[in-house]
């Protein structure tokens, strides 16, 4: 391989990765400052740094959704997507990654990260996209590397290949030896490193580590193999291109040194980045993108802004787009761009046209989502890739503190879901309350303060209502009579039901065996109706479920018969009965999966346990090294907050997935509890 292959020519567009907290936007904010995009880093503490520069992110010091700068480099230019490293905020993360050519996962040598890091290398193995391990804060470390390496390989499905080794003054790093390029560097903050002669143990410890590296590449190279067991040293612009070719194909995960903060490392990294990454051209062919002169974008993300209307951020993956033309998805719907702007930070500025390779901000596509792909063709692309946002697993019911906001609060919800869609809104048909999902506590947190500071809509919230039912035991036939005289007209109907239990998730059941027209054949189905009126709510406050109810006599006036009458009549036929049938409450119960590093099942076991939980079983998660999978059934009462218990458990690695199996009977002072707290609520 050339060297032209190894330095692709066109803009990249490079995702930041990793756990939280792991010094992503730091990385991001020393890449900015060494390659002279800013006049010097920022920082996340201060409130100063490019990325995390939302009010929330600011506010909670964190990344809650991604920043995308553009800088050059050695003449190429360079888009950095900066990722929340919370799984709460992880859709960013995923919406993302189709579009880039590299991801850098920013880690540093904490086991307790270690299952959030295997997450994210996950996600990267699983979509083929080449990463580089930048092990951070090198500074603070406190054991050796090849201790590191070992802790963090679990992590990877693919060989961890070091780059670099360190370079110790007594218990202090004060720089580092390139194993490829077999130099060696003393770190200067903020500064570009210093090179070093290579010697004396340094020399030593280099020729081992550069043939352990060279071991691991020979895994995938014949040729390479050879000369090691022949002792020959391969050429230096070979082993580049061994680098570049098993990490394009995934073989192969190089890790480099540095410390953010101090912006040692950087250039290593950029420089790794600029002759190894793949280009615009090698990331178009894993997405499958056909040969064509038209242009074709992926949308990453989609931002409200207060007062520049909706932007699309896009890849342009092939052909040129110029401002004004018309870009199509592959549903079919279609916009025509209003500006096209260069990305970084929150700095915009307009420019008239994209090449392929460039990461730009597109206004005015409405009906363009997150996820699309779009182009200028004739005939609408097909989609490259579709993400489905992770199911919630945390809701709040939300309502407007001023009623007459509900429909602001509606718009901004809708909005807030266009740029989050692993952020849903449902109504609850009982109670028509609005039930807010997302990802854990924070991940709603920040929904509500983007509401009150984007949107001006101020909000209370409450936990969701429980989907409690109630169900009957005992049969009874019961006449249902309604009279009413008043001038004129008067209202009559009577009705003679016959109701009884059936099995649990039978459902609602009517029929009628009314002989000689004692109820008139068009008054049945108000009958019916108001059969159904009076299962709305029973007597322990709840719908009625599991219910046969048969019409068997009833009688009918001439003149003041009506469906409005039968329909009372069945109704108040209803109410009289149910509290006569020996009502029982029932509990919706959930089926809930739960995925977590394996050292913590024994803690989710005894979670769910005190959460009267049925533990089913459990089993090794399928391809997954180290992590186990607990199936159990739980009450969707106890289910509420379990995400943040469980987070909280495996240092917010752990998620689940739950189902409804069943209603189920609540009896005793559990049930007494939950009828009274309804009533007072009520």
């Amino acid at each position: 391989m050339g060297q032209d292959v190894r330095s692709p020519r066109g803009p990249r567009c490079i995702a930041l990765v990793g756990p939280f907290q792991s010094g992503k936007t730091t990385l991001l904010e020393a890449i900015l400052a060494r390659t002279g995009a800013i006049k010097s880093a920022g920082s996340v503490d201060a409130g100063t740094s490019v990325g995390d520069a939302s009010p929330e992110a600011r506010h909670h010091k964190m990344g809650v959704g991604l920043t995308a700068a553009t800088t050059t480099f050695m003449g190429d230019s360079y888009t950095f997507i900066d990722c929340p490293g919370s799984v709460e905020f992880a859709h960013d993360m995923r919406a993302a990654l189709p579009a880039v050519d590299a991801a850098v996962v920013v880690c540093e040598a904490d086991e307790k990260k270690l299952p959030q890091l295997q997450i994210i290398l996950r996600e990267l193995e699983d979509l083929g996209i080449p990463r580089f391990l930048f092990l951070n804060k090198i500074d603070r470390a406190n054991k050796r590397i090849r201790e590191t390496l070992a802790t963090l390989q679990p992590a990877s499905r693919v060989p961890l290949v070091l780059r670099q080794i360190p370079i110790w003054n007594g218990e202090l790093i004060e720089g580092f030896v390139d194993l490829a390029l077999e130099r060696a560097f003393v770190y200067r903050e903020h500064k570009p490193s210093e090179v070093i002669d290579l010697e004396g143990g340094n020399l030593d410890r280099e020729k081992e580590a550069r043939f352990s590296m060279l071991e691991k590449l020979a895994d995938h190279d014949d040729a390479l193999m050879e000369q090691l067991l022949e002792d020959i040293q391969p050429p230096r612009d070979a082993v580049f291109d061994d680098l570049a070719r098993e990490l394009r194909e995934g073989l192969i995960c190089p890790v480099l040194l540095g410390a953010a903060t101090r912006e040692n490392g950087v250039l290593r990294l950029m420089k790794a980045l600029r002759h190894e990454a793949p280009g615009v051209a090698e990331t178009a062919k894993r997405l499958g993108v056909p040969e064509s002169k038209d242009a074709l974008a992926y949308v990453f993300k989609t931002m409200h802004l207060q007062h520049g209307g909706k932007l699309s951020l896009a890849r342009l993956l092939a052909g040129r787009l110029d401002d004004g033309a018309t870009l199509q998805s592959a549903g079919g719907e279609s916009g025509r761009v209003s500006g096209i702007l260069a990305v970084s930070g929150t700095h915009d500025s307009k420019r008239p046209s994209a090449e392929a390779g460039d990461s730009v901000a597109l206004g005015k596509l409405d009906a363009i989502k997150t996820g699309d792909t779009v182009g200028s063709g004739k005939a609408a692309p097909a989609s490259l890739l579709k993400v489905e946002p992770a199911p919630g697993v945390l809701s709040i019911s939300v309502a407007a503190t001023d009623r007459k906001d509900d429909v602001k609060l509606g718009q901004a919800l809708l909005r807030l879901n266009e740029e989050d869609p692993s952020l849903t809104m449902v109504q609850n048909p009982q109670t028509h309350d609005t039930v807010l999902w997302g990802q854990g506590e924070m991940h709603l947190r920040v929904a509500q303060e983007r509401l009150k500071d984007r949107y001006g809509v101020n909000v209370k919230s409450h936990a969701p209502a429980i989907g409690y039912q109630e169900s009957i035991r005992k049969s009874i036939t019961q006449r249902g009579r309604h009279k009413k005289q008043s001038g004129g007209h008067g209202q009559f109907g009577d009705v003679v039901l016959e109701i009884k239990p059936v099995p649990r998730g039978t459902g609602f059941e009517f029929h009628e065996k009314v002989v000689g027209g004692a109820v008139p054949r068009n008054y049945i189905g108000a009958v019916e109706e108001g059969v159904v009126d009076g299962l709305l709510r029973g007597p322990l406050g709840f719908p009625v479920i599991d219910v046969h109810v048969t019409l068997t006599d009833g009688s009918y006036h001439s003149v003041d018969s009506s469906d409005l009458a039968f329909r009372t009549a069945a109704r108040i036929g209803m109410s009289e009965a149910l509290p006569q049938c020996q009502p029982v409450l029932l509990e919706p119960i959930h089926q809930v999966e739960i995925v977590c590093p394996t050292e913590a099942t024994a803690k989710i076991n005894a979670i769910l346990s005190a959460r009267r939980g049925q533990i089913l079983g459990f089993d090794t998660r399928e391809g997954w090294s180290g992590w186990d999978c607990v199936r159990a059934t739980m009450p969707e009462a106890e289910i509420g907050d379990l995400i943040v218990e469980l987070r909280s458990a495996t240092a917010g690695a752990g998620s689940f997935t739950r189902q409804f199996d069943r209603m189920a009977e609540v009896t005793g002072r559990a049930a007494d509890q939950i009828i009274a707290a309804h009533r007072d609520a009520a």
